[in-house]
């Protein structure tokens, strides 16, 4: 009989898909439509773009996998996917009928005490005494039981639901978290290491530009012996020589920092045949990135999507508030066996049964229900504005990258063109003072404009080196894959 009376309250489950939630609508995006032109203007979108895509070099997709493997930032943002997982788990299980078994036993004494007077009198010129006879009964009372329980909320107006909802797009949202951690992983183990490179480059720089200012310091010493040159030439020498040895000094620093700062995001130690030894070397070590000019690859990156997933959960919420008018039905459903004796426990005159539905509805709350509701409408308004920003931000890293990329082979050429002109004068004027034509304020001036043009051309390769990485990560990278935001209604 209690088997009957469930079956036919679980069709009132039909009516948990009710929602108050308001429609999902995606913001149109306060962006241009298009980004800004740079590189070849018809290059198509790239729907998925893979790191291995990007880098050519096998020792830094090496440093790439094992940072993915080890690195902390990305453990965590795991374990925050994980927890969001589990209260996904937590929510929905409010949904479903909620069965609980129980067996116990009960002991107790009772007492009952019961008193009865009789009297006779008789009249014979005497008095007469009455007597009196009582019994008294007690015990110990011991019951057995065995119950199964059911418990559940019909979810009619749908706020279970709507909460379910929302820790769902949290979770999801979690997941976009990872990717964008992921992605800042591989883009965070790039550029440590082309810094590295960059910095060794430097440092051989400041190191042969030392040397050669030793020798010119030895050869106007001698110089200023014979009588030929001044003092003032000795001095002049000594400063260039003296800014080499500081910028090496600064620059194995910065070496061994770069290098701390590449294991630190590897997250393990990282042995010298997968470092690289220049910048020059790495030429080809990274491959260019297809841009698309439409915006709207933009709502593919981690970020935004993540954003967008916190929308849903905040429009969800507003949902479950707007349900907390309403009143909650619930069902609460017993079924089992009571004894006295507990050989006859389950006996089929021992078996008992309770149903017993409820209806609360709020009536007076003192304003809580509408303070909620009033608070979740200023929650899914703040998830727009982040999700707006988001966006915006995310056009504007693009842009960044994009109109570096359009320059930046002009700057490299030009870069190039003068750190040939200052060599080749540098010689020259190298050679007329060793001849005695020329002052050694000439020279002096022609070593620090080889010096500085040399530490520019440097520079100048590290930044189309990075422009790569950072237009490979401000279009999403391999994050676009499974991007995909979920269908309205909370689920996929």
């Amino acid at each position: 009989m209690m088997r009957r009376r469930l079956a036919m309250l679980l069709p009132l489950g039909a009516l948990t898909a009710c929602s108050l939630a308001p429609a999902y609508q995606r913001p149109t995006p306060a962006i241009p439509a298009a980004l800004p032109v740079a590189g070849q203007p018809d290059e198509p979108a790239p729907a998925t773009l893979s790191y291995r895509d990007l880098v050519r070099d096998p020792r830094l997709v090496s440093l790439i996998e094992r940072a993915v493997a080890n690195n902390q930032d990305l453990k965590a943002a795991l374990a925050n996917v994980a927890s969001a997982r589990a209260l996904v788990t937590v929510t929905r299980a409010d949904l479903f009928p909620q069965l609980d078994g129980n067996v116990g036993v009960t002991t107790g004494d009772s007492s009952n005490e019961t008193r009865g007077n009789v009297g006779n009198n008789g009249n014979n010129g005497a008095g007469g005494v009455g007597g009196g006879n009582g019994a008294s009964t007690g015990g110990r009372r011991t019951t057995y039981n065995a119950n199964l329980g059911v418990s559940w909320e019909i979810d009619l107006f749908g706020r279970l639901r709507s909460l379910n909802d929302a820790a769902f797009n949290q979770y999801l949202g979690t997941e976009a978290a990872q990717r964008a951690t992921r992605l800042s992983v591989v883009a965070g183990t790039a550029n440590a290491w082309l810094a590295l490179a960059a910095d060794r480059s430097l440092l051989a720089i400041a190191r042969d530009t030392q040397a050669s200012a030793a020798r010119s310091v030895e050869l106007t010493q001698a110089l200023l012996k014979g009588g030929v040159a001044p003092r003032t030439s000795l001095r002049q020498a000594e400063t260039i020589l003296s800014q080499a040895e500081a910028d090496q000094a600064a620059l194995e620093t910065a070496v061994a920092q770069d290098r701390n700062a590449l294991e630190l995001v590897v997250g393990e130690p990282v042995s010298d045949d997968l470092l690289p030894a220049s910048i020059e070397s790495l030429n080809g070590a990274l491959a260019e990135v297809p841009a698309g000019l439409d915006s709207s690859i933009l709502l593919r990156r981690p970020d935004v999507v993540e954003r967008e997933y916190q929308l849903r959960a905040a429009n969800a919420r507003i949902g479950a508030a707007r349900a907390a008018f309403f009143p909650r039905i619930g069902l609460t459903a017993l079924a089992g066996f009571a004894s006295s004796a507990l050989s006859s426990l389950f006996d089929h005159g021992a078996f008992t049964w309770s149903v017993a539905p409820s209806a609360t509805l709020p009536i007076f709350d003192g304003g809580a229900n509408l303070g909620n509701l009033r608070y979740s409408k200023a929650q899914r308004d703040l998830a727009v504005a982040n999700y707006q920003r988001a966006i915006q931000s995310a056009f504007r890293d693009v842009s960044d990258a994009l109109a570096r990329r359009a320059t930046i082979d002009r700057q490299l050429a030009a870069s190039t063109r003068l750190d040939g002109a200052a060599r080749d004068s540098l010689f020259l004027a190298n050679a007329r003072f060793r001849e005695g034509i020329d002052p050694y304020l000439n020279l002096l001036d022609a070593q620090r404009t080889a010096y500085g043009a040399a530490r520019t051309l440097t520079q100048t390769r590290l930044l189309k080196a990075q422009n790569l990485i950072t237009l490979y990560q401000s279009l999403g990278g391999d994050a676009l894959i499974d991007a995909r935001p979920a269908r309205d209604g909370g689920t996929r």
